[in-house]
C-alpha cells in the first residue's frame, strides 16, 4: 500500500499536525523536526497527491482564455466551449474569464496578456499569433509563475506550457493525400487558400501540404497560399478570380477559415468538378459537404481542446506534468457518409 501521512508521523515520531506543517511549508516547526519528517518521507518513498490535497483544501484555479473575436465560425464555437466550461466552474474548481481580441492582431493580443494579474491568475490559454511581442508577453507571464497554454495555433520557440491542438503539419499532409486521391491522376493546379501565414497552424498546414503534393502527386501544381485574413468576402473574391484566370485548376484546399466565401465562389463553378478539402465542421461546411460542393472536412474538436487546456493549466499550477496521451487532440476526417 502507498505510505500515508500517518506512516510519516509514526516513523518520524511526531504528530499529524506537524507533518501537515512540514508538507505545506508552514512556520512553527524546528529545523531538527523538519529533518526528521523529511527523512521519514524519503525512507517511506512518500509521494504527495497534490491534486487530492488541493481538492481537500477546495483550491480555486483562476484561468483566463483569450480568443479572437469576429465572425469566424470555428472561433465562435471555441468561445462557446469556453463559456460552457465556465458554467461547470463550480464542479471543476475553476474561475474562468474570457477575453476577446481582434483577429490576427498581435498588438492587441500582447496588450491583453500584459493586463493579466499575475498574483491572481493560475493559468492563461490563448489562440496564439506567432509574433515577437506575443512571445515576449508569454515569457513575462511564465517568469511570473503563470502557466500558459496555446490553443489551436501554437507559439513555437516560446516557453508556453503546452499546445492544445492538432498536429497541423500532419493535417496539411492529410489534405494533400486526400486531394491527390480525389483528383485520381488528373493534371492541373491546386489553389491553396490561407488566412495568415503569420499563424503557426496555417504555416504548418501549408508546409505539410506542399511536401506530400511534391513527393506523391507531381501531376498537381499549387497556386498560393493566397492570404485572405480568414475574411469570407475576400475568400470569395480571390477564389473567383483564380478560377477565372486559371481554367486548369482542379482542386482547392482552404487551410484556414472563410469557408462561407469559398462555398459561394464554388457554387458558381459546379461544372468544374473541383476536388475541395477544408478545415472545421461548421453549419456552412456541413451543408456544403452534403450538397457535394466540398469533398472532405478536416476537423479538430474544440471542446476537447478547451477541456485539455483546463486540465493542463491546473496540473501546471500544481507543479505536475499533464498526461500526454490524454491531451493528444485527434484529427477527424469527415466525408458526407460519416457526418456525426
Amino acid at each position: 500500500m502507498r505510505p500515508t501521512v500517518h506512516d510519516i508521523a509514526s516513523v518520524a515520531g511526531v504528530s499529524l499536525a506537524t507533518v501537515d506543517r512540514v508538507l505545506n511549508n508552514r512556520p512553527g516547526v524546528r529545523r531538527q523536526t523538519i529533518e526528521k519528517v523529511e527523512g521519514a518521507i524519503r525512507h517511506l518513498g512518500y509521494v504527495r497527491d497534490v491534486a487530492a490535497a488541493n481538492l481537500a483544501k477546495r483550491r480555486l484555479y483562476p484561468l483566463v482564455f483569450i480568443v479572437p473575436g469576429g465572425p469566424n465560425s470555428f472561433m465562435r464555437n471555441l468561445e462557446a466551449e469556453v463559456r460552457a466550461a465556465a458554467e461547470r466552474s463550480t464542479i471543476e474548481r475553476t474561475s474562468i474569464r474570457i477575453e476577446t481580441v481582434p483577429p490576427l492582431d498581435p498588438v492587441a493580443l500582447e496588450r491583453a496578456l500584459a493586463k493579466i494579474d499575475h498574483a491572481n491568475t493560475s493559468g492563461v490559454a490563448l489562440v496564439a499569433a506567432d509574433a515577437p511581442q506575443v512571445r515576449a508577453a508569454v515569457e513575462r507571464l511564465t517568469d511570473a509563475g503563470v502557466a500558459v497554454a496555446t490553443l489551436v495555433s501554437d507559439l513555437p520557440g516560446s516557453r508556453r506550457s503546452h499546445f492544445c491542438g492538432i498536429d497541423n503539419f500532419a493535417a496539411g499532409r492529410t489534405a494533400a493525400g486526400l486531394i491527390g486521391r480525389f483528383c485520381s491522376g488528373r493534371e492541373g493546379k491546386v489553389l491553396v487558400v490561407a488566412g495568415s501565414m503569420t499563424l503557426s497552424d496555417h504555416m504548418d498546414r501549408a508546409a505539410g501540404f506542399a511536401e506530400v503534393l511534391k513527393e506523391e502527386f507531381p501531376n498537381l501544381e499549387t497556386i498560393g497560399p493566397i492570404e485572405t485574413n480568414d475574411d469570407a468576402g475576400l475568400v470569395q473574391r480571390e477564389v473567383t478570380r483564380v478560377l477565372a484566370t486559371y481554367p486548369d485548376v482542379v482542386a482547392v484546399y482552404n487551410l484556414g477559415a472563410g469557408n462561407r466565401g469559398l462555398i459561394e465562389a464554388l457554387s458558381e463553378h459546379r461544372v468544374r468538378r473541383l476536388s475541395v478539402v477544408v478545415h472545421e465542421l461548421t453549419a456552412n461546411s456541413r451543408r456544403a459537404l452534403t450538397e457535394g460542393l466540398i469533398d472532405a472536412i478536416l476537423n479538430q474538436d474544440c471542446g476537447h481542446e478547451v477541456r485539455s487546456a483546463i486540465r493542463v493549466l491546473k496540473a501546471r499550477a500544481d507543479g505536475l506534468d499533464p498526461l500526454d496521451a490524454q491531451e493528444r487532440i485527434r484529427l477527424d476526417i469527415f466525408l458526407k457518409d460519416n457526418l456525426p
